[in-house]
């Protein structure tokens, strides 16, 4: 996934101009880099692991009446960059294709390299080798790729560019004689361009300066981290992996939902019955739909206009919702994703597919993914230091900023309505009291707000962080302002689409597998959480201390909502709280801490209940 960009001049690009759309690009990812220009007779090519930024000080193509580009978040292919090149036919892409394997098979030429978007440059060499008609290749590509294409294809032996896109992130605009496209309508109206129209519907075919020269291509490859490690299976590591099963745990658990008595502040009466239960207020109560047509009303726009933003993680509940406000709820969404290094390829691949489905624009914010993981390893090293079940939601903080950038979002489109697709059954208790904090039974929001409950908060972390000094470090102002931006900004043009659709999780699996062909984990049964790299490593730790993990709050919520047993719930957490090992691995690696050392402190750690 990455940001595209490019500008086509009579004469020589506008070097102002075009440094603010490399600027924008930024947005959507600055792990590796990529430029094509044309000099002299001949399009060369530059492709860097490092910021466009940086690349563009470098090559200076200011002279040159051509030049395209992109600025890349990695993610599908471990070592490859964009643009990428065969048979001198050259893209530039984002998206991820999801079915890479299905059309390598069918193709007569053979794949080169790692990198997934190869796949639409082998569709054009095969097909061009007989063929001469520019719009039946790119339904050719459209046609086979499943997943978002937002594509420039660049045909230098026939004069053509093609711009192309199956989910409308691509977007052209003119200026005078000049022509400009980049991946979102916003880096466009920051350069005033006029007529900005959204690719999708038709590809658009630009002639450019025709050349028989080969390709000139220039690597500069410096990064000696790999942002996407390569997964080795080993044997002796996962038998590292502790699990006891519920009979081996013996712990006592409350007669009506599953939740054990190391739960924090969990008392039983004297039918065993634990306060979770009789203090539960139903969560999964929707309003009437009607309700939500007449909120949303206000906000549709006319014609093919987006008016809606829908935050979207690529997980079971966004996309779900995304589906639900497409097909029911009648609206022309825009998703946003913020990525900050810890949505793995298989939620990557799920936004693409959902998006390219629907033909549904998405938006990406990338953090700077190196950054944001040595903040979390610095975490994980105080936290292994002096292991603290409360402390474990460090290690998630720094996803928080996905609330920041909403509101950023909606300055860049126009859009004021954000529909959202939280789980009202997402109700982790625990987490905080872990921390020595009661819960509020009185809550009815997944996400808590209030300053009282905020400071009460951050006093009980700050004990706990005195007990492993090296929680202050560097990615302290990077947690306490992404929380500043969930927890205290005001929230306007805000719903969620699950209070006014009831959550039921075999209509939602069955919706999106069956009808979306949705993409589940290897590692483990449950579609939750799949997406999110780092849900196997906090599970083990939650299981192997306490004996229980978020799974058993998902599943006690479902027994009091009336949509599960308590017998069926606690045979899908004998199976959902085994160690995720893959999981585990890859979140280990990208931080670059050793998978032994790491798991031998998990296992160390004194247990809750007593051992037999």
């Amino acid at each position: 996934m990455c940001g595209i960009f490019g500008q086509i001049s009579k004469y020589k690009i506008n070097q102002e101009k075009f440094e603010k759309l490399v600027k924008h690009s930024e947005q959507r990812g600055v792990d590796s880099s990529g430029l094509i220009h044309f000099d002299g007779g001949i399009y060369k090519i530059n492709r860097a692991d490092y910021n466009i930024e940086k690349l563009l000080k470098k090559i200076k193509p200011y002279n040159s009446n051509i030049v395209l580009g992109h600025s890349r978040l990695i993610t599908n292919g471990l070592g490859d960059n964009q643009p990428v090149i065969r048979d001198d036919i050259c893209a530039i892409h984002n998206g991820i294709i999801v079915n890479e394997k299905e059309i390598w098979e069918k193709l007569t030429v053979q794949r080169k390299y790692q990198i997934d978007s190869e796949v639409i440059v082998a569709i054009a060499e095969e097909y061009l080798k007989n063929n001469s008609d520019e719009n039946k290749l790119v339904n050719q590509i459209l046609s086979k790729c499943r997943g978002v294409v937002a594509c420039a294809l660049l045909l230098p032996k026939r004069g053509k560019l093609l711009l192309f896109s199956n989910n409308g992130s691509l977007y052209v605009g003119y200026l005078k004689d000049d022509i400009y496209f980049a991946s979102e309508r916003y880096a466009l109206d920051q350069i005033n361009c006029e007529s900005i129209k959204q690719i999708r519907d038709e590809a658009l075919i630009l002639d450019i300066p025709f050349s028989e020269q080969n390709l000139l291509v220039i690597d500069d490859n410096s990064r000696t981290e790999n942002l996407i490690p390569e997964f080795k299976f080993n044997q002796n590591e996962e038998k590292l992996l502790e699990f006891k099963t519920l009979k081996e745990l013996n712990l006592k658990r409350c007669t009506k939902c599953i939740l054990p008595e190391t739960m924090p502040f969990i008392k039983f009466d004297d039918k065993g019955v634990c306060n979770y239960c009789n203090n539960y207020k139903k969560r999964n109560k929707p309003k009437p739909k009607e309700e939500l047509f007449k909120l949303v009303e206000p906000y549709r726009r006319p014609g093919k206009e987006l008016d809606c933003i829908v935050p979207f993680s690529g997980g079971r509940d966004s996309c779900y919702g995304l589906h639900l406000i497409v097909n029911e709820l009648g609206m022309k969404p825009v998703t946003y994703t913020y990525d900050w290094g810890m949505v793995t390829d298989l939620g990557r691949r799920n936004i693409s597919q959902m998006c390219g489905d629907m033909g549904v624009e998405n938006i990406i914010v990338a953090a700077d993914i190196s950054q944001k993981r040595k903040n979390i390893k610095m975490n994980l090293q105080a936290w292994l230091k002096s292991p603290h079940l409360g402390m474990m939601a460090m290690l998630t903080a720094g996803d928080k900023h996905f609330f920041r950038y909403v509101e950023e979002i909606k300055k860049q489109t126009g859009i004021n309505l954000n529909l959202w697709g939280v789980n009202p059954l997402e109700q982790t208790h625990f987490k905080t009291g872990f921390l020595g904090i009661k819960p509020d039974f009185e809550e009815d929001k997944v996400y808590t707000n209030g300053v009282m409950k905020q400071l009460r908060y951050h006093s009980k972390r700050f004990k706990a962080m005195l007990e492993s000094p090296g929680y202050f470090n560097s990615s302290l102002w990077d947690t306490l302002s992404g929380e500043y931006y969930r927890s205290f900004m005001q929230k306007e043009d805000y719903y969620h689409i699950f209070d006014y659709w009831t959550w039921e999780e075999d209509i939602l699996n069955d919706t999106l597998i069956n009808q979306y062909n949705w993409e589940t984990a290897i590692d483990t049964s449950t579609t939750w959480r799949i997406g999110d790299g780092t849900a196997g490593f906090y599970n083990y730790v939650y299981y192997t201390v306490a004996g229980f993990t978020e799974h058993d709050t998902f599943r006690s919520n479902q027994i009091r909502e009336g949509q599960l047993s308590r017998e069926k719930a606690l045979q899908l957490i004998e199976d959902e709280n085994q160690p995720r090992y893959q999981n585990i691995r890859w979140y280990l690696d990208t931080l670059g801490l050793d998978f032994n050392e790491v798991i031998k402190v998990v296992n160390s750690i004194p247990k809750l209940y007593k051992e037999f």
